[in-house]
C-alpha cells in the first residue's frame, strides 16, 4: 500500500503516468524530475507520510528505489 502511495506522489508531482514510476526512475533521467520537482516531491512525501526528511536524505533521494530505501529508515514499510 505504501509503495502505491509513493508511486502516486511521484506520478502527481512529476506529472507522469504511474506506469513510468519504477525503481529505475532516477533524478534528472526525465525532464520532469528537476531540482524544483525534487523539492516538491520531498514536500509531498513529508506531508503524505507525516515525516520530516533530513537534508542528507533529501540529497540522497536519487531514484524511486532510493526513496523507498530512505523511507524505511523512518519506519515506513514496503
Amino acid at each position: 500500500m505504501n509503495e502505491q502511495k509513493l508511486k502516486s506522489i511521484f506520478s502527481e508531482v512529476l506529472g507522469i503516468d504511474e506506469e513510468s514510476v519504477t525503481d529505475e526512475l532516477t533524478y534528472n533521467s526525465i525532464p520532469e524530475w528537476d531540482s524544483v520537482a525534487h523539492m516538491a516531491l520531498v514536500a509531498e512525501i513529508d506531508d503524505q507520510f507525516d515525516i520530516m526528511l533530513d537534508t542528507e536524505d533529501v540529497l540522497d533521494m536519487s531514484s524511486f528505489a532510493k526513496a523507498k530505501e530512505i523511507l524505511k529508515k523512518y519506519g515506513i514499510e514496503f
